[in-house]
């Protein structure tokens, strides 16, 4: 069987090598046909979607998966319609394929410049959201990549109907199948293969739990695009609209527990804590949040749990919160580059010495000012979706759309130049 999973996986990345310099060469047209056949595929069987949703919610609830893991699980016709927008949104982005930028000439005579180029093959490894299938397919054939996807086994059935869509719209505008290629497989052992195929496979993109994304750093002989923690800050500054920064720090955390750009610790500057802090408080109580505090918020909120120095690195993923009174913007900057997981933080400030300062001096992705950390997503940025968020600083940072699923290489134009040492 180990050997039948291992040949299996080469011939995924010989066959999606293959369907690689296919796609790379596509024209926007043919690949805007096939997004658009895939939306009208994902539309027209939104029922057998539907189902076999069903089925992987039933068997996700039989088997006691966790309540955030099945939220993500779930795909009604709410997000079938996010999936098909997403697709759009998608296709009607420039094609960032072939442009050639920087073209400058040299006192030799040549004419320098670069081209921006797919990456070739990419293999994603993901947990629970069925969506993600569509969103990776959906960037990968826009950047003119052939991709292998091996979503989470709570979300086989789901992933197979909506794979079905991708491998049907793809038939329609004539291009390979296997552009796009799921795993037929819940083996476990195919993700280790998978990992070790950099003889086809350019770039590995991991989006679930930390400890898929530890094991995939670990074992991959590939590069990999990814992030480990969101652990996501809000800093409530002197200077700050207490009511706008209310509803930020509220919405930051609330409006989604489960999600990687949640808000897990908050930090309010002492000068207007004893404002800001008991009504929020309250807020955050009547939405069922647990808040853990530092001794200065404790005093002020006395229902507080006492915070630990683990809870300022935690990412909760759930109705629980940190929060921390400090001395000033130098506190909380420090406190944020210390703790943080370099993944998404804010600033509530009328000051605009101290948001400039926040934006220049916090080493992370997303850097905001006067806005909820929950914007920090791929569909909210304009990239029309995401195959995931990278914390790391080469090639890619932030939601990583076409762009970051493409490189550049240089091109040099001339007319008979020759080199003299």
């Amino acid at each position: 069987m180990e050997l039948d999973i291992r040949q299996h996986v080469v011939n995924m990345g010989t066959a999606a090598r293959s369907a690689s310099r296919v796609i790379a060469a596509a024209s926007t047209q043919t690949k805007s046909a096939a997004l658009q056949a895939i939306a009208v595929q994902v539309d027209t069987h939104r029922d057998a979607i539907k189902a076999a949703n069903a089925e992987d919610m039933a068997a996700a609830e039989k088997n006691g998966i966790d309540q955030p893991l099945i939220d993500r699980l779930l795909l009604d016709d709410r997000g079938i319609d996010r999936m098909i927008e997403g697709i759009e949104q998608v296709d009607a982005l420039v094609d960032p394929v072939g442009e050639v930028t920087d073209l400058s000439y040299q006192p030799t005579g040549i004419q320098v410049g670069r081209m921006r180029v797919p990456l070739g093959v990419i293999a994603m490894i993901y947990e629970s959201r069925p969506n993600v299938t569509v969103d990776a397919a959906s960037l990968s054939i826009k950047s003119g990549n052939a991709c292998i996807l091996r979503g989470g086994s709570e979300a086989f059935a789901s992933n197979q109907a909506i794979g079905t869509c991708v491998t049907r719209g793809l038939a329609e505008a004539g291009l390979p199948e296997t552009c796009v290629q799921l795993f037929g497989t819940t083996d476990r052992s195919a993700v280790g293969e998978l990992l070790k195929l950099d003889e086809y496979v350019d770039v590995i993109v991991p989006r679930g739990g930390k400890g898929l994304i530890e094991r995939i750093s670990r074992d991959s002989t590939i590069p990999i695009i990814k992030h480990l923690d969101g652990v996501c800050h809000v800093y409530v500054d002197s200077a700050a609209d207490l009511e706008m920064a209310a509803s930020i720090a509220f919405n930051s955390k609330v409006e989604k527990y489960a999600v990687c750009n949640a808000l897990e610790t908050l930090l309010v500057d002492a000068a207007v804590a004893g404002d800001l802090l008991p009504g929020l408080a309250k807020q955050y109580g009547d939405a069922g949040v647990t808040l853990k505090g530092c001794d200065a918020s404790r005093e002020i909120v006395p229902g507080m749990e006492s915070a630990t120095e683990d809870d300022w690195y935690a990412e909760y993923l759930g109705p629980e919160l940190a929060v921390r009174v400090v001395t000033g913007l130098d506190e909380a900057i420090a406190h944020i580059n210390q703790y943080g997981s370099k993944h998404t933080d804010t600033i509530v400030t009328a000051d605009y010495q101290n948001a400039r300062r926040f934006i220049t001096e916090v080493d992370s992705a997303s850097v905001m000012v006067n806005t909820s950390t929950q914007f920090a997503d791929g569909f909210e940025y304009g990239l029309g979706a995401e195959v995931g968020i990278s914390t790391d600083k080469i090639h890619a940072r932030g939601p990583v759309g076409l762009e970051g699923l493409t490189c550049q290489k240089y091109v040099v134009y001339g007319n008979g130049e020759i080199r003299h040492r």
